[in-house]
């Protein structure tokens, strides 16, 4: 009978495997996006900066940094929910570059101004196959119970390893 790891040589594999996706899409250190894992949720967090607004009569967060934020929140959350499986069974991270999924599509309604204050995303993978993956994404500031933007987006999937 197999022992259990220790519980820090898991929390290191699964740090492991959040810096390795982060690491791999350079737009999320441009926003200055970073992640919040509690077991197997991840939070994504917009940290605000000034650089941030878009209408500063307002003032409130540039639609596209909410989208970019909303779609980064999206395709972590999937890779991360894919990719956890085979890290746990194979005991390793992956060798070599992540492939991650490619956005299909990408809708996002904006239900109130952002406020010029951090940003909270969590994203729900609604469904995921071998070949298309669609992922549900909320963001909130102050108020849990008040989003601020929620997106729906279907990805394509990466082609499985093929086994050597």
């Amino acid at each position: 009978m197999k022992r259990p790891e220790p519980v820090h040589v898991v929390k290191q594999r699964r740090e492991g495997l959040l810096r390795t996706l982060v690491d791999a899409v350079p737009y999320i250190a441009f926003l200055g996006i970073r992640f919040d894992r509690r077991g197997d949720e991840l939070t994504a967090v917009l940290p605000y900066k000034e650089e941030l607004i878009g209408n500063p009569v307002l003032p409130a967060l540039h639609g596209g940094a909410t989208a970019g934020f909303l779609e980064i929140a999206a395709m972590i959350e999937l890779s991360w929910s894919t990719l956890w499986d085979g890290v746990e069974a194979q005991g390793a991270l992956p060798e070599g570059p992540l492939r991650l999924p490619k956005t299909i599509d990408f809708t996002v309604d904006y239900l109130r101004p952002g406020l010029p204050r951090d940003a909270y995303a969590r994203a729900r993978v609604n469904r995921s196959g071998r070949r298309y993956a669609s992922v549900h994404v909320e963001a909130r500031q102050d108020n849990r119970a008040r989003l601020f933007a929620q997106a729906t987006g279907h990805f394509l999937m990466p082609p499985a390893e093929s086994p050597k």
